[in-house]
């Protein structure tokens, strides 16, 4: 119960209990009293009784405003109990009830109220609320409908009455209360917007539109509703009555650029550029509007364009015009930033966000795409110092940590990139990020195997292979370097196994299983899957080719050997032995 329904109600509720206990007092010998419950004491001293009433009012009605509705029940409840035709007392009961959650036990006491005394509209909308709760719509219905015939002082909760006609499925009477709040307190735009809503959903355009010309009407120096009502009919696929509407919108105020904007987009549509170009030319050579609001707006028109490649190109041709006008403006910025990457150009784009950054370092968004763009155009020293810098700015950033984790690890830096992974998985929790903290715990096996902590980097792999069995990466890396250390050897055959059933014609994969295999000493599998590898990618690497030697030196052929040899060396892959390998014709491990 809001304070002034409370405000009333306390002032009703004595009235109401004054003439009730006066009327006690004159009760003729013989006749019936209102309370067959209340005290000999009371009955013989009526102001005794009043003074008692009241009191056990207020203080239920103090239990009531602080929030104590329990306690406010047990006072009503005797008030009740004493006096049931006390309509003041009924509706007390029923509000500290409902605000317990209580509503059918609520709806008799407000019911109660409301009959004793029909002419209170508190009564009538407390047991109306009460019906709408239970989803009692009709029964909310006729309580509102004998409102607003009591008073036009009433005609407010007309809305109301709309509200419940729409919950209980009947838009057309929703619309006829509707009209009648409007014909009694005049057009209200909310109402407005409530009656289109309803009109659309019934597929009534024109009549949605005649609201909005009937809107326009009462305020005809409002461009605002001429924009809206253009909006409405562009909706509707009626861009040439929208023009009419726009411009009209333009003759209040020329500056108004979503004007200027929408008609840039209709002409867009009809392929008059000239007329497009025109509009927008408006909005962005307007020296009084804020290069941030030529920048949203610029958003918007981009945003309209969809995948229209014309649209984007005159989207960005605007945006490098801005950014020229404006070149310390760090919002143009990232606007030309985000169509350069819409349409490809991803190092432009990485550059125009450093120098948004550079004038506004505070943007997450502008940071991480600025990572996203170093990682896809693959340079790696670039990755490393804005990551640096953006960890400067967001050090509780995992994402940014991980970029610079993965960073240190190509540069093989493994300590500083162990540092920053594990910093990344403290931050980034596996239930909201389950991949990212993946490919994190994928990256540590591979720099504590780099740092030569090979029990933490197994631990990383496993954690991996736990929920992801069939993880590519850490099967290939997990296997290669198990071997190297000839340990585990049966694990290792079994992923890299896993891998080559997988992608029999990979070149790496088919790689890692033969070096498990040579390791293994099984030399004449390891040439059939190393053979693969030549055979499938000519362009295989240098590490390939080398060990495609070492296995054909170890199967005794020996000149084929150092022909491999040399090929590997050719690639530049190969190992620090490779010159000597070649010159003796002898393997070095």
């Amino acid at each position: 119960m809001n304070t002034r329904c409370l405000t009333k109600y306390v002032l009703g509720c004595l009235v109401f209990t004054l003439p009730a206990t006066t009327v006690l007092a004159q009760k003729k010998a013989g006749e019936k009293p209102l309370s067959t419950t209340a005290p000999a004491a009371a009955q013989s001293d009526p102001v005794r009784a009043r003074l008692e009433d009241e009191s056990q009012f207020m203080e239920g009605m103090k239990f009531l405003m602080t929030d104590e509705p329990s306690k406010a029940i047990a006072q009503f409840e005797k008030l009740v109990q004493k006096s049931p035709d006390n309509a003041g007392a009924q509706y007390a009961m029923a509000s500290a009830l409902m605000k317990t959650g209580k509503t059918a036990e609520a709806i008799p006491y407000a019911a109660k109220a409301h009959s004793v005394d029909k002419s209170n509209k508190f009564y009538s909308l407390l047991l109306a609320e009460l019906y709408v709760k239970q989803k009692r719509y009709s029964d909310a219905e006729e309580l509102y409908e004998s409102l607003l015939k009591q008073s036009t002082d009433n005609m407010e909760y007309g809305v109301e009455l709309a509200a419940i006609y729409l919950f209980d499925d009947k838009p057309d009477k929703a619309l006829d209360a509707y009209n009648r709040v409007e014909r009694a307190l005049g057009i209200n735009e909310e109402i407005t917007r409530q009656k289109q809503r309803i009109y659309l959903k019934q597929n009534k355009i024109d009549k949605a539109v005649e609201e909005a010309e009937k809107l326009v009407a009462s305020e005809p120096g409002e461009p605002e509703y001429l924009v809206e009502g253009a909006e409405l009919l562009i909706a509707n696929d009626r861009n040439d009555q929208a023009i009419g509407w726009l411009d009209k919108a333009l003759k209040l105020d020329p500056d108004m650029a979503q004007a200027h904007v929408m008609l840039a987009d209709i002409y867009r549509k009809k392929g008059d550029m000239a007329r497009c170009k025109q509009e927008l030319d408006h909005v962005f050579n307007n020296p009084n509007l804020e290069p941030n609001l030529k920048a949203r707006i610029l958003a918007s028109y981009a945003a309209l364009n969809g995948d229209d490649k014309a649209g984007q190109q005159d989207a960005l041709k605007m945006a490098q015009d801005l950014v020229k006008t404006h070149p310390n403006d760090a919002k143009s910025l990232i606007m030309m930033a985000d169509l350069l990457a819409q349409q490809n150009k991803f190092a432009e784009s990485r550059d125009a966000y450093v120098k948004a950054a550079k004038l506004d370092e505070s943007s997450y968004q502008v940071w991480e795409a600025i990572l996203q763009l170093d990682g896809q155009l693959n340079q790696v020293d670039s990755l490393l110092v804005h990551s640096e810098k953006a960890l400067e700015i967001f050090p509780t950033q995992g994402l940014f940590w991980y970029s610079n984790g993965s960073a240190n690890l190509y540069k093989r830096k493994y300590q500083a990139a162990v540092d920053a992974l594990e910093e990344s998985r403290k931050l980034i929790s596996s239930t909201q990020n389950p991949d990212l903290v993946k490919a994190i715990n994928a990256q540590l096996g591979d720099a504590y195997n780099g740092a030569g902590d090979n029990a933490k980097s197994d631990e990383a792999y496993e954690l991996v292979l736990k929920t992801d069995p069939l993880n590519e990466h850490v099967l290939n890396n997990y296997a290669y370097f198990l071997s190297l250390r000839k340990d585990k050897l049966p694990q290792a055959v079994q992923m890299s196994q896993k891998l080559v059933e997988r992608f029999p014609t990979n070149a790496t994969y088919l790689d890692t299983h033969a070096w498990v295999l040579y390791v293994m000493k099984d030399y004449a599998k390891a040439r059939t899957y190393l053979e693969k590898a030549v055979t499938n990618d000519p362009n295989v690497s240098g590490t390939i080719l080398e060990h495609y030697g070492d296995v054909l030196y170890q199967l005794g052929e020996r000149d084929k050997a150092v022909e491999q040899w040399k090929k590997a060396k050719q690639k530049g892959e190969a190992s620090s032995n490779i010159d000597k390998k070649i010159a003796t014709g002898k393997l070095y491990e």
